[in-house]
Protein backbone atom coordinates (compact mmCIF):
# COMPACT_ATOMS: atom_id res chain seq x y z
CA UNK A 1 0.00 0.00 0.00
CA UNK A 2 1.56 3.79 -1.19
CA UNK A 3 0.82 6.26 1.53
CA UNK A 4 0.39 9.16 -0.96
CA UNK A 5 -1.23 11.80 1.97
CA UNK A 6 2.36 11.34 3.12
CA UNK A 7 3.72 14.04 0.40
CA UNK A 8 0.98 16.55 0.48
CA UNK A 9 2.61 18.13 3.50
CA UNK A 10 -0.64 18.26 5.26
CA UNK A 11 -0.53 18.00 9.17
CA UNK A 12 -3.07 16.17 10.99
CA UNK A 13 -2.89 16.56 14.86
CA UNK A 14 -3.95 12.89 15.93
CA UNK A 15 -5.72 12.81 19.66
CA UNK A 16 -3.47 10.59 20.78
CA UNK A 17 -0.23 12.20 20.25
CA UNK A 18 1.42 15.42 18.95
CA UNK A 19 5.29 16.73 18.57
CA UNK A 20 6.15 15.57 22.35
CA UNK A 21 5.74 11.70 20.87
CA UNK A 22 9.20 10.49 19.64
CA UNK A 23 9.99 8.94 16.33
CA UNK A 24 10.21 5.40 17.30
CA UNK A 25 6.61 5.69 18.77
CA UNK A 26 5.62 7.38 15.35
CA UNK A 27 6.96 4.57 13.31
CA UNK A 28 5.51 1.91 15.42
CA UNK A 29 2.34 3.22 14.76
CA UNK A 30 3.10 3.46 11.22
CA UNK A 31 4.12 0.07 11.03
CA UNK A 32 -0.01 -0.77 12.22
CA UNK A 33 -1.25 1.35 9.23
CA UNK A 34 -1.61 5.27 10.94
CA UNK A 35 -1.86 7.71 8.57
CA UNK A 36 -2.06 10.67 11.10
CA UNK A 37 1.48 9.38 12.77
CA UNK A 38 2.98 9.35 8.85
CA UNK A 39 1.77 12.77 8.49
CA UNK A 40 3.80 14.03 11.28
CA UNK A 41 7.01 11.94 10.73
CA UNK A 42 6.79 13.33 7.63
CA UNK A 43 6.09 17.05 9.05
CA UNK A 44 8.80 16.70 11.02
CA UNK A 45 11.62 15.50 8.49
CA UNK A 46 10.99 16.43 5.39
CA UNK A 47 13.21 19.36 5.11
CA UNK A 48 15.98 17.87 6.18
CA UNK A 49 15.90 14.87 3.95
CA UNK A 50 15.00 17.50 0.83
CA UNK A 51 18.27 19.13 1.97
CA UNK A 52 20.26 16.19 2.06
CA UNK A 53 18.87 15.25 -1.25
CA UNK A 54 19.24 18.24 -2.68
CA UNK A 55 23.58 17.66 -2.08
CA UNK A 56 23.27 14.91 -4.42
CA UNK A 57 21.02 15.43 -7.59
CA UNK A 58 21.10 19.59 -7.62
CA UNK A 59 17.54 19.67 -8.26
CA UNK A 60 14.70 20.91 -6.22
CA UNK A 61 12.29 19.24 -8.86
CA UNK A 62 13.93 15.58 -8.42
CA UNK A 63 14.49 16.49 -4.67
CA UNK A 64 11.05 16.87 -4.25
CA UNK A 65 10.38 13.64 -5.97
CA UNK A 66 13.00 11.25 -4.00
CA UNK A 67 11.51 12.63 -0.89
CA UNK A 68 8.35 11.72 -2.16
CA UNK A 69 9.71 7.94 -2.34
CA UNK A 70 11.75 8.24 0.75
CA UNK A 71 8.12 8.63 2.61
CA UNK A 72 6.23 5.82 0.93
CA UNK A 73 9.60 3.47 1.55
CA UNK A 74 8.84 4.46 5.58
CA UNK A 75 5.24 3.22 5.21
CA UNK A 76 6.00 0.40 3.75
CA UNK A 77 9.10 -0.77 5.66
CA UNK A 78 7.89 1.30 9.23
CA UNK A 79 8.00 -2.91 10.27
CA UNK A 80 11.66 -3.06 9.66
CA UNK A 81 12.78 -0.28 11.74
CA UNK A 82 14.70 -1.59 14.57
CA UNK A 83 15.19 1.07 16.57
CA UNK A 84 18.84 0.50 16.99
CA UNK A 85 19.61 4.40 15.39
CA UNK A 86 17.61 7.28 15.42
CA UNK A 87 14.87 7.97 13.07
CA UNK A 88 16.28 10.28 11.27
CA UNK A 89 19.58 8.43 10.74
CA UNK A 90 17.06 5.49 9.21
CA UNK A 91 15.18 8.14 7.15
CA UNK A 92 18.55 9.52 5.83
CA UNK A 93 19.75 6.33 4.74
CA UNK A 94 17.03 5.40 2.45
CA UNK A 95 16.79 9.20 1.06
CA UNK A 96 20.96 8.06 0.11
CA UNK A 97 19.73 4.99 -1.32
CA UNK A 98 17.09 7.00 -3.63
CA UNK A 99 19.21 9.42 -4.44
CA UNK A 100 22.39 7.03 -5.07
CA UNK A 101 19.56 5.15 -7.86
CA UNK A 102 18.45 8.66 -9.55
CA UNK A 103 22.37 9.28 -10.01
CA UNK A 104 22.47 5.95 -11.51
CA UNK A 105 19.93 7.45 -14.38
CA UNK A 106 21.74 10.86 -14.37
CA UNK A 107 25.61 12.23 -14.28
CA UNK A 108 24.65 15.03 -12.06
CA UNK A 109 26.15 15.08 -8.77
CA UNK A 110 26.61 18.75 -7.01
CA UNK A 111 26.14 20.86 -3.41
CA UNK A 112 24.20 23.52 -3.50
CA UNK A 113 23.98 27.11 -2.15
CA UNK A 114 22.06 25.82 1.22
CA UNK A 115 25.06 23.97 2.24
CA UNK A 116 26.72 27.45 3.51
CA UNK A 117 23.38 28.91 5.56
CA UNK A 118 25.91 28.60 8.79
CA UNK A 119 28.10 31.11 7.42
CA UNK A 120 25.16 33.89 7.03
CA UNK A 121 24.46 35.90 9.56
CA UNK A 122 21.03 38.40 9.50
CA UNK A 123 23.16 41.02 11.95
CA UNK A 124 25.87 41.63 10.13
CA UNK A 125 26.48 44.91 8.04
CA UNK A 126 26.71 44.97 4.30
CA UNK A 127 30.64 45.15 4.14
CA UNK A 128 30.60 41.98 6.94
CA UNK A 129 27.89 40.44 4.64
CA UNK A 130 30.05 41.12 1.68
CA UNK A 131 33.26 39.21 2.84
CA UNK A 132 31.25 36.53 3.95
CA UNK A 133 29.82 36.06 0.80
CA UNK A 134 32.53 35.74 -1.03
CA UNK A 135 33.78 33.21 1.26
CA UNK A 136 30.84 31.21 0.84
CA UNK A 137 31.67 30.95 -2.61
CA UNK A 138 35.30 29.59 -2.49
CA UNK A 139 33.81 27.42 0.54
CA UNK A 140 31.85 26.31 -2.28
CA UNK A 141 34.18 25.89 -4.68
CA UNK A 142 36.28 24.01 -2.53
CA UNK A 143 33.65 21.41 -1.75
CA UNK A 144 33.17 20.53 -5.39
CA UNK A 145 35.98 19.42 -5.93
CA UNK A 146 36.31 16.65 -3.14
CA UNK A 147 35.49 13.40 -4.23
CA UNK A 148 31.64 12.56 -3.84
CA UNK A 149 32.94 10.52 -0.93
CA UNK A 150 34.13 12.76 0.72
CA UNK A 151 31.92 15.30 -0.10
CA UNK A 152 29.65 12.94 1.57
CA UNK A 153 31.08 12.58 4.46
CA UNK A 154 31.24 16.57 5.01
CA UNK A 155 27.71 17.24 4.03
CA UNK A 156 26.57 14.58 7.02
CA UNK A 157 29.16 15.34 9.75
CA UNK A 158 28.87 18.74 9.66
CA UNK A 159 25.49 19.73 7.74
CA UNK A 160 23.65 17.08 9.49
CA UNK A 161 25.37 16.92 12.97
CA UNK A 162 25.53 13.39 11.91
CA UNK A 163 27.62 10.73 14.56
CA UNK A 164 30.57 8.43 13.12
CA UNK A 165 28.22 5.92 13.94
CA UNK A 166 25.18 7.24 12.28
CA UNK A 167 27.28 7.91 9.07
CA UNK A 168 28.74 4.30 9.17
CA UNK A 169 24.98 3.48 9.46
CA UNK A 170 23.73 5.80 6.91
CA UNK A 171 26.46 4.67 4.00
CA UNK A 172 27.08 1.50 4.69
CA UNK A 173 30.63 1.55 5.50
CA UNK A 174 32.37 0.70 8.77
CA UNK A 175 33.50 3.21 11.47
CA UNK A 176 37.04 2.83 10.35
CA UNK A 177 36.44 3.79 7.11
CA UNK A 178 34.51 6.87 7.96
CA UNK A 179 36.77 8.13 9.89
CA UNK A 180 39.74 7.75 7.60
CA UNK A 181 37.43 9.57 4.97
CA UNK A 182 36.57 12.37 7.51
CA UNK A 183 40.32 13.01 8.26
CA UNK A 184 41.23 13.04 3.93
CA UNK A 185 38.55 15.07 3.43
CA UNK A 186 39.74 17.96 5.97
CA UNK A 187 43.05 17.50 5.02
CA UNK A 188 41.95 17.98 1.16
CA UNK A 189 39.96 20.73 2.39
CA UNK A 190 42.32 22.73 3.95
CA UNK A 191 44.39 22.53 1.23
CA UNK A 192 41.73 23.82 -1.34
CA UNK A 193 41.09 26.44 1.47
CA UNK A 194 44.79 27.72 1.21
CA UNK A 195 45.18 27.64 -2.29
CA UNK A 196 42.66 30.23 -2.02
CA UNK A 197 44.11 32.25 0.45
CA UNK A 198 41.29 30.94 3.14
CA UNK A 199 41.98 29.46 6.67
CA UNK A 200 39.67 26.88 7.46
CA UNK A 201 39.19 28.00 10.82
CA UNK A 202 38.59 31.95 9.63
CA UNK A 203 34.84 30.39 8.18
Amino acid sequence: MQYSQAISGKVIRHRAFGWETSDETLIGLIAKGDQDAMQVLYSRHNVRVFRFLMRFVDSEATAEDLVSEVFIEAWRHAARFEARSQASTWLLAIARHKALSALRRRTTDALDDDVLEFIEDTSDGPEVAMQKTERSGVLLDCLKQLSPAHREIIDLVYYHERSIDDVAEIIGVPQNTVKTRMFYARKRLAELLAARGLDRAAL
